[in-house]
Order: C-alpha cells, then sequence, then structure tokens
C-alpha cells in the first residue's frame, strides 16, 4: 500500500508541476523567464579570438576567447584594477586591439545615441586617460591608432593620444541650431545613423556632415519630474511636410588643420544617410537620396580634388530602403544589395559603378550580408531561403556559385564570423528551442562545440502547461498570409473561445517569425492569456516584409489602408472556425501596431469587440518626415493619403471597447496623437478608457514596475471586455 501510496504522491507532483500558470510578475518583475546570453559579443580583428564583456559585483571584467578552442586566453580588462572606474558599459578596440575606449556612466539622448566618459586604456602600457573631462558623444579610433574624434556639445574635436593635445575642428556648433559629427533627430531615428563623421584609411582625413536644423520646428515635452514646476524637452522635430535640416559634406585635413566644404552639386539631393571611405585614403562614398526617397546615388568623391562623380544609381517606383551592405574589396570593386528583381539580392560591381554579376537570385531574400573571405572567394549571408518565417546562414561564391548552406536546425540562425572567417559562432532560436551559441566550422558547417544552451530555462518551462505556437498560412481573398495562433494548452474544439489579434503591420515588419519567446515581444504574456481560456493570433498582412517587394510596397502612397483591410479580413475569417466565438474578437498593437488597433475597432466596428492601442501614430501628419514621406509622399502632395486613412476621422464610428494608452514623454510618436484622438472620441460622444504614463518614452519602461502596471492594466481590460470563459459550441 504504501508503494502504491508513493506511486500516487510522485505522479500527482508531476501533474502539479507541469501544471503551472504563468503570471505578470514572473514575467515582468521577477526574471523568472530571462535567457543567458553572451554579452557584449565581439569578434577580434588580430587572430581568430572574441571578447565578451561581463558583470559581477566586483566590476566589469573583458575576456578574451579563442575560437578553435573556447578557450579563455585572459582577462584583458578588471575593471576593479581601473583606477575610479570598476564598471563600463561599453568598449571599443583600436585596429591593433591593444587601445580600448571604456565608456563609463552612459546616458540616452535618444534612441540609439549616448553620452557620457569615456576613457582610453593602453594595454600595454597600462594606463587610463579620459578623452575628455567632459560627457561626449561617438569616440572613434584613427585607423592607425594615434588619435580619437569626437563630438562634444554639437562640435567636432580630435585628441593626439601621442601628446595629449585636442584640436577643435568645429567651433559653431549649438543646440538646437547647428550639429557637427552626429545626427539630428530623424537621422538617428530613421536612418539608424549617429555617428556622422568617418576616418579615411590613412588617418589624415576625417569626412563628417554638418547637420543646419536652425528652419526646422521644434517639438516640445513637458517632463513633470518629481519637482515643484514640470520641464520641458525641446528638440527640433520634422513632422511630415515641414522643413528638414540643411545637411553639409565637409572634409577635416590633419595636415593642413583645415576644414574643406564638398559640393555634391545635383548628384546630393536631399538627404546623405551614410557615408564610407574605400580603400583608397582619398576616394569617399556618400550615399544620397532625394526626398521621395526613390532614388538613390552612391557618389565618389575625390578628396584631394574636392571633385565628385556618380557611382551608382538605384531607382524604385515607390521607395529605395537604406542599408549598411555596401562593402569595397580590395580592388574598390563593391557588393551591394538591390531589390531592383523583386527580393532583395547582393550583386558585385566593378569599382567604376558597372554591374559584374548578380550574386545570390530567387523567390526569396538576403537578410544580413557578413562579409567576403578573399582567401577562399567567398561571401557568407543570411536569407529567407527555408521559408520567409525563418533565417539560414549560406556561403556562396563571389561569381553566385557553389552556395553551401552551413546553420543546420529550423528557426532563426545568426552568425558572428572571426577575422578568418574559419569559424563563426551561430545563434539560433525557435519556437521550441530557446537561444543557444555553437561554434561552427565556416568551411563545413560543421557543429565544433556547444557554448551556451540556455537548457536550464527550456527545463524550467517543462513545468508550465504552455500552449503550442503553430504557423500556418492564412488564405484570405486579400492574399495569402504568415499566421501563427496559440490555443489554450486544455483547448476543446467542441467549445468557442474568444479570440485576440496581435500585429505590428508597419511597412517591412515581420511578427509571425519562428524564434523563441521573448517578454519583450510580448510572447509569454500571449501564453499566460492562452492558459486563461484565449486564442491568441498575429497575422502579417500585405505591407510588411521578407516577401518580396512587391508585397512589401503594395501600401506605397495609401499606408494603413490595405493593412487594416488584411486584419478585418484576417479576424472574419478566424471568426467562421467553429471553435472562435465570433462576438468575442479584440485586437491589440503598439506603435503602428496601435495605430492599425485604432483603425480596426473604427473602420472594423462590426468585426472587433475590443481593442488596445498602444503609443499609437493616429495621423501621419504628426510623424517625422523621413518614415513618413517614405511611405506616403508630402501631405501637401498626398493628403488623402494622410486623411482617408487616419482613425481620427472614424472615431464616430466606434462601438467597441477601446483602451488608448500613451508615454507623455514619447519623443518619437508624440503624445499628441493620442490628445487628438482623445478630442475626436469627445466631439463623436464615444466613450473610450485612457491612461497616460507620466514622462515615459516610446516604449514606456521607465521605473521598475511600469511594465508590470501596464500589462496588469492591458490584461484587466481583456479580460472585462471578452470575458475568460469559453462557451459550449451550439
Amino acid at each position: 500500500m504504501r508503494y502504491s501510496f508513493l506511486i500516487a504522491f510522485f505522479l500527482f507532483q508531476s501533474i502539479t508541476a507541469q501544471n503551472k500558470k504563468l503570471n505578470l510578475a514572473d514575467i515582468w518583475l521577477n526574471g523568472t523567464f530571462e535567457i543567458e546570453t553572451l554579452e557584449a559579443f565581439q569578434s577580434m580583428t588580430t587572430g581568430d579570438f572574441y571578447t565578451v564583456l561581463n558583470h559581477n559585483s566586483y566590476g566589469s571584467y573583458l575576456d578574451k576567447f579563442d575560437y578553435a578552442t573556447l578557450e579563455k586566453i585572459e582577462t584583458v580588462v578588471l575593471g576593479r584594477d581601473l583606477p575610479g572606474i570598476t564598471y563600463f558599459e561599453d568598449y571599443t578596440f583600436d585596429r591593433s586591439e591593444r587601445k580600448l575606449i571604456l565608456g563609463v556612466g552612459l546616458e540616452n539622448v535618444y534612441r540609439r545615441s549616448k553620452k557620457g566618459k569615456y576613457y582610453i586604456y593602453d594595454l600595454d602600457a597600462k594606463q587610463l586617460e579620459a578623452i575628455s573631462d567632459h560627457d561626449i558623444q561617438e569616440p572613434a579610433f584613427s585607423p592607425d591608432g594615434t588619435k580619437v574624434a569626437f563630438v562634444m556639445e554639437n562640435n567636432l574635436y580630435v585628441k593626439d593620444l601621442r601628446d595629449g593635445s585636442t584640436a577643435q575642428v568645429t567651433s559653431d556648433g549649438k543646440k538646437n541650431h547647428v550639429i557637427n559629427g552626429v545626427t539630428d533627430w530623424v537621422y538617428e531615428e530613421e536612418f539608424k545613423l549617429v555617428r556622422a563623421f568617418e576616418w579615411n584609411e590613412s588617418s589624415d582625413r576625417i569626412a563628417f556632415l554638418r547637420f543646419d536644423e536652425s528652419e526646422v520646428p521644434e517639438m516640445s515635452i513637458d517632463i513633470y519630474g518629481d519637482g515643484l514646476y514640470p520641464k520641458q524637452q525641446v528638440f527640433k522635430y520634422p513632422k511630415a511636410g515641414e522643413a528638414n535640416s540643411n545637411v553639409s559634406l565637409h572634409i577635416y585635413d590633419l595636415t593642413s588643420k583645415e576644414v574643406s566644404t564638398t559640393s555634391l552639386g545635383e548628384l546630393g539631393q536631399h538627404y546623405l544617410p551614410r557615408l564610407q571611405w574605400t580603400h583608397d585614403p582619398h576616394s569617399l562614398v556618400v550615399t544620397s537620396i532625394n526626398r521621395h526617397q526613390n532614388n538613390l546615388n552612391l557618389i565618389l568623391v575625390n578628396a584631394q580634388e574636392n571633385s565628385c562623380s556618380l557611382l551608382l544609381n538605384e531607382t524604385d517606383k515607390a521607395y529605395v530602403d537604406i542599408r549598411d551592405d555596401l562593402t569595397f574589396l580590395k580592388d574598390n570593386s563593391f557588393i551591394w544589395t538591390s531589390e531592383r528583381d523583386g527580393f532583395n539580392h547582393l550583386y558585385h560591381y566593378s569599382d567604376k559603378g558597372k554591374l559584374k554579376n548578380q550574386i545570390t537570385r530567387g523567390p526569396w531574400e538576403v537578410t544580413s550580408y557578413y562579409g567576403y573571405d578573399p582567401e577562399t572567394n567567398r561571401i557568407f549571408y543570411q536569407s529567407t531561403e527555408e521559408g520567409s518565417i525563418n533565417r539560414s546562414v549560406y556561403s556562396v561564391a563571389l561569381n553566385g556559385s557553389k552556395k553551401k548552406k552551413l546553420s543546420r536546425l529550423a528557426g532563426e540562425n545568426a552568425a558572428a564570423f572571426s577575422k578568418s572567417f574559419r569559424y563563426f559562432v551561430n545563434t539560433h532560436s525557435s519556437e521550441t528551442d530557446p537561444t543557444s551559441y555553437s561554434l561552427i566550422d565556416a568551411r563545413s558547417g560543421r557543429e565544433l562545440q556547444v557554448i551556451l544552451s540556455n537548457e536550464a530555462l527550456a527545463d524550467k518551462l517543462e513545468d508550465y502547461n504552455l500552449g503550442e505556437k503553430e504557423f500556418s498560412t492564412l488564405q484570405t481573398e486579400n492574399g495569402n498570409f504568415n499566421m501563427y495562433m496559440i490555443k489554450p494548452p486544455d483547448f476543446d474544439p467542441s467549445r468557442k473561445y474568444p479570440l485576440l489579434l496581435f500585429q505590428y503591420s508597419g511597412p517591412g515588419s515581420q511578427r509571425v517569425v519562428n524564434r523563441w519567446k521573448n517578454p519583450q515581444r510580448h510572447d509569454y504574456w500571449h501564453h499566460m492569456l492562452a492558459q486563461e481560456g484565449y486564442v491568441i493570433a498575429c497575422v502579417d498582412g500585405r505591407g510588411t516584409g521578407f516577401k518580396g517587394r512587391d508585397f512589401k510596397k503594395v501600401t506605397y502612397r495609401q499606408l494603413g489602408k490595405y493593412e487594416v483591410e488584411d486584419q478585418i479580413e484576417a479576424a472574419r475569417q478566424l471568426g467562421r472556425e467553429p471553435y472562435i466565438d465570433e462576438s468575442r474578437i479584440g485586437i491589440w498593437g503598439w506603435s503602428f501596431g496601435g495605430y492599425i488597433s485604432s483603425l480596426a475597432i473604427t473602420k472594423g466596428a462590426d468585426v472587433f469587440k475590443m481593442a488596445i492601442a498602444v503609443a499609437p501614430v493616429t495621423s501621419w501628419r504628426f510623424y517625422d518626415t523621413v518614415y513618413t514621406e517614405r511611405f506616403l509622399q508630402t501631405p501637401q502632395e498626398n493628403a488623402s493619403g494622410y486623411d482617408e486613412n487616419s482613425p481620427i476621422n472614424y472615431a464616430h464610428l466606434l462601438e467597441g471597447d477601446y483602451l488608448l494608452i500613451h508615454g507623455t514623454g514619447d519623443d518619437n510618436v508624440h503624445v499628441q496623437n493620442s490628445m487628438r484622438m482623445i478630442n475626436a472620441l469627445v466631439e463623436a460622444n464615444r466613450q473610450f478608457d485612457y491612461f497616460g504614463y507620466p514622462d515615459r518614452t516610446h516604449g514606456i519602461r521607465k521605473g521598475k514596475n511600469t511594465r508590470y502596471h501596464l500589462f496588469q492594466k492591458m490584461t484587466t481590460f481583456i479580460r472585462n471586455s471578452l470575458g475568460t470563459t469559453s462557451i459550449e459550441t451550439q
């Protein structure tokens, strides 16, 4: 009897363990599902080594590892041995990898930019030296390692590490007027460019951009803080159709100490989103694109003669994306990516800009270019060749032959290569496999060793009763769309469940991806809701990415029209499933997703009972020039494209439950968007719920409890609106 009792006891314990429920505190407060990563992993340029930055209670430490053996070679820097530092958040080697720039006490300026104290650490001399006594931005070594250029208070400086002297290159920098060497708000946000200066190969010239933003309208945001009076954040923000910064190209000659202005003439067009020196120290390539962003030039600048010529021109009926794949080979021929054949592929051009050959081709997309190995004449890249929801790593010869798949497992694979391209660390995950890091032989694709597997997290999740994320294709009258669905773990097809759609829907985006769960992507929260009895679905409709140019760019000049049509149609079609209660369908999204949710609850009032919009755009007239005009042109040229798809103009159609959430300190999608939506709803006499998070920016993160509070609020709203109990099929 005792033996039987023990069997029953352990069986009960096992069943109980496998039925643990997810909760918001574990997702957002306790770090229960945090994943181990290789923090600040960098491949080194001198030999097949890599470095990893770690932190403990004693400080920061930077370790060096051998790719071939994965063994630790040495601790390069130990924070507690550095006078007055202990912790550092960022590091950059010079080309010889005998000096480092260490960043300490860094604070965000905007989303991608930081400023703070930076130091030079000489590994041989064991000496630490501050670059400046003041906060600076974007310090960068010269190729010969003898100098560092940086930006301080909107001016460009150069520090000579041999004698410690600092030269001020520009002097006209002034907040909200002129910026030298770093970008303005809109370039940083939409072109993903912060540092706007580059050293040439011989370390005797610096090309930099100057932003005159004096004519750009100002945006002001109230910061409530904890003082008696609020403060204001005032910065230049060009809304659609308004003036942009006047951007000019300049070259500083370190020998003559003179700054010259380079006229790009008509080739310069409107935006200058990229600078890159070739292997020739006198040749600079500048990317320019017109305001409509459908005509791109690569301009070859001769720094000696201060002249320029057209290297390559790329056009598109809609728009040309700005990428970072331009790579010059030793002969100054170059590799370039383009959607010219309908999908993003790799091309090889001569040093004169003549097409030599298309390297990759097929109905799939190159999603990352990793580099070219001159020893084996191979290019390494990531692509969607195994389906648009997956990412695999490949090699191919420069002429397009001898293609070889190097990653082994389905899902999302990304590579970090050693200097010799003999090895790479493959980061892999899928819906069923947590993120793992493996050492791969780059010539054969053979896995040599697992570095980190996150098996402990996988084991932990076995105790939770999670529903399966099922990937499929939703076939609709508007097209065939990638979809995932999460059903309740105890799903019963004879019952009817409420449905919650999640989407982002923005141009070129993707939310239906075969990768591991991440709290920041809301995966665990969706599984928690499924445990409570909701069916969760996500559909990537027209305008989303990685299915070819035409699928992505069909939304051109009418942003929001097809995207919301596809979400409404998806909801209608899923509502016909026998296990979905079509009277209880909700939708939610953030940013662009909040915009579509707002359109869905108004234009699709007969389909959706509920919508949550977090930090939504409600009129593209309020958003920035670079992003908005890329897809809509200006309001002056395309007023109907702006107004016919603004939820503000459909507020009177609201019938269901609508929760509007915004951070009042959002410098990206300003709270003005929600305020104008609220005004329209009030004028239409429509009831709704609104919650503002003081001083929080677009991500609504600041403060330990913020995300926890946010998702409590959204969960309660969903429960109250859609209910939590399934009903029997009638």
